[in-house]
């Protein structure tokens, strides 16, 4: 056990976080998405829901300040402009972390197979809602 840290970050994701630099993307996405078939580096988070993991994530992954979206979903076939509950709560859990509003883009749904191909990881949780995958883009530590 680690102090300070949320309990959820096992030694697999706390070794992909840390292994991120700045710019680097990491994907959360549901038990649907076909992680294993399109990521470099899956971590498995079976039986923990997407917005649990962002929470999680989020307490030791600062986003990105440098771009206008530094977070986004995915959006929902033939139907862009709905915003599914799961995605209005990914929006909550990241203006808490960051403690102001980052704007959740959205983007297509192959053009988001093809950027979380791309992505420095992916974590697959167990998150059963329809259109529960987001992806961040690390961002840096100032000095004090």
């Amino acid at each position: 056990m680690l102090k300070g840290l949320d309990p959820l970050l096992n030694a697999d994701l706390l070794y992909v976080l840390r292994a991120m630099g700045h710019g680097d993307e990491l994907v959360i996405v549901d038990a649907n998405f076909p992680a294993a078939s399109m990521a470099r580096r899956v971590v498995r988070m079976d039986g923990v829901s997407a917005t649990r993991t962002l929470e999680a994530v989020l307490s030791v992954m600062p986003l990105d300040d440098f771009v206008a979206e530094p977070c986004a979903r995915m959006q929902v076939v033939d139907d862009p402009d709905v915003v599914p509950e799961i995605c209005q709560e990914f929006q909550a859990i990241i203006d808490r972390a960051e403690g102001r509003r980052f704007q959740l883009g959205k983007i297509e749904r192959f053009a988001f197979y093809e950027r979380a191909r791309q992505a420095f990881a992916l974590v697959q949780t167990g998150e059963t809602r329809l259109y529960g995958n987001v992806l961040l883009k690390m961002g840096v530590i100032r000095p004090a």
